[in-house]
């Protein structure tokens, strides 16, 4: 099992907005790391849900529910991709990026690095990490 970290904008599509879908297409990412990172995706893998913009934080927990299959939006044919995702749990505490940033356990936290990719990776105990604090 894998462990990952997306984000979107909550007034574009927000932890609630899946919530209340129960399942939903992750697609329209269009950089190529992040595209390689949906291709790694399997059925099962934990994800964490974080909200960029005003409040940037890990809000919710979710899971991959179908692995990568071909973005439909993708109209130019350039190998885009896109998985299906359904929710776990919201989280009771969000962790904001300041508390993040802070805390020396996930000073590795890809996000801390490379912090316009929308989909990427994240250690298991980066992620057990943040659920204990944030359940």
């Amino acid at each position: 099992m894998k462990y990952w970290l997306v984000k979107s904008e909550p007034e574009t599509y927000s932890f609630e907005d899946l919530t209340k879908k129960g399942e939903d297409v992750w697609d329209g990412i269009r950089n190529f790391q992040a595209r390689n990172y949906l291709r790694e995706m399997e059925i099962g893998d934990h994800i964490l849900f974080y909200h960029s913009g005003k409040k940037k934080e890990i809000v919710g927990v979710a899971k991959v529910s179908a692995s990568a299959f071909p973005d439909t939006g993708d109209s130019q044919n350039k190998g885009w991709l896109a998985v299906k995702i359904k929710p776990v749990k919201a989280l009771s505490k969000p962790m904001g990026l300041e508390e993040i940033k802070a805390d020396d356990n996930l000073s590795d936290l890809p996000m801390l690095k490379q912090s316009r990719l929308s989909v990427m990776p994240v250690e298991k105990p980066q992620f057990d990490h943040i659920i204990n604090i944030s359940s």
